[in-house]
C-alpha cells in the first residue's frame, strides 16, 4: 500500500517527508552555516523560544528585526542551574531597575553572570516576568505552549527541560525590547519598544546556559498576540579583565566580578 504524498502515515513516508523539509525556511529553526564563524545564528519567531549553552567570554547579540520582538531571557551558571539571574540583586545591587549599556546581570549568589555592554533600544524590564498560560488564556484564548498564544512561562519549560531542569527553575527573567517603566504613584506603563533593527550584545561572564522565548509582554495593552521576529547571534570573546572600565565602573559592580573571578578561579577557569 502506497501512503499518500506528505503522509507520515508509514515509516517510510514519514523519512521520506523528513528528507523533504531539508532547505525548507523556517523562521524559529537556525540559519545554518553560522555566518561569521559564529558559535549561534537563529531567527526565533514570535511564539517560540531558543536555548544554548555559552562559553565564557561569548558575546550574545540579540536584535529586534521588525520592531515587535521581546525575548525574555533567563540566565543560569552552565555548570550549577542552580545558581541563577536574580532580576531582584541585578536592580538593588547597582541601584538600578532600568538596564542598558554597562548594566551587570548578577546571580543570586552575588556573581556576573553576564554584562549587557552595548545597548541601542533602551526599552527593556527588570519587574514584570514573562507571559503565564492563566494569563494568555484570559487574554487571547489559549496559552499552552503548543497552542496559537504560547505564554512565555510554558514556552521557557520546554527550554528548561533540554537542560535537565523544570517549572521549579524558572526565576522572573529580564525581557529586552519592550519597555515598563514606574510611575509616580508606583504603577507600571508599558512604554513598547524603540524602532526596527534595535539590538542589544552581552558578554557571558561565565561560563553559561541562556534560555529565551520570544512573546508579547504581560503589560502590552493591544488586544492580539504581536510579537516579530528576533535574531540571536553569539560569537567568541573575552570575558571582562581587571582594570578594564567596566570592572572599575562602581563600587558594586567590582564586587560582583571579584566575587566571579574567585569563584572561577577556584574551578580552575581562567
Amino acid at each position: 500500500m502506497t501512503a499518500p504524498t506528505g503522509s507520515t502515515a508509514t515509516t517510510r513516508a514519514a523519512r521520506d517527508h523528513a528528507r523533504a523539509q531539508g532547505g525548507t525556511a523556517v523562521d524559529c529553526m537556525p540559519q545554518l552555516p553560522a555566518p561569521d564563524g559564529a558559535l549561534w545564528a537563529e531567527t526565533v519567531a514570535g511564539g517560540s523560544c531558543t536555548h544554548k549553552v555559552l562559553a565564557r567570554g561569548s558575546e550574545l547579540r540579540l536584535t529586534d528585526r521588525d520592531g515587535d520582538a521581546c525575548a525574555h531571557l533567563l540566565l543560569y551558571s552552565a555548570d550549577r542551574s542552580w545558581e541563577r539571574l536574580s532580576t531582584a540583586d541585578t536592580a538593588k545591587v547597582q541601584w538600578n531597575a532600568y538596564p542598558g549599556a554597562g548594566t551587570l546581570l548578577l546571580s543570586d549568589q552575588g556573581r556576573v553572570l553576564a554584562s549587557l555592554t552595548a545597548d541601542d533600544s533602551g526599552r527593556h524590564d527588570l519587574l514584570c516576568g514573562t507571559s503565564t498560560a492563566l494569563r494568555n488564556t484570559a487574554r487571547y484564548g489559549d496559552g499552552s505552549a503548543h497552542g496559537p498564544t504560547p505564554a512565555g512561562r510554558e514556552l521557557l519549560r520546554l527550554a528548561a527541560a533540554k537542560h535537565g531542569m523544570d517549572a521549579r527553575d524558572l526565576p522572573p527573567g529580564i525581557s529586552f525590547f519592550q519597555g515598563v517603566r514606574a510611575t509616580a504613584d508606583g504603577s507600571l506603563e508599558f512604554t513598547g519598544s524603540v524602532c526596527p533593527g534595535a539590538s542589544v550584545t552581552l558578554r557571558a561572564e561565565m561560563p553559561l546556559t541562556v534560555l529565551i522565548a520570544n512573546v508579547p509582554h504581560p503589560l502590552d495593552p493591544r488586544p492580539d498576540y504581536r510579537c516579530t521576529p528576533l535574531e540571536v547571534h553569539a560569537r567568541a570573546g573575552a570575558p571582562t579583565r581587571p582594570g578594564e572600565p567596566l570592572w572599575d565602573a562602581t563600587p558594586e559592580g567590582r564586587r560582583a566580578f571579584l566575587n566571579t573571578a574567585d569563584h572561577l578561579t577556584a574551578r580552575g577557569i581562567a
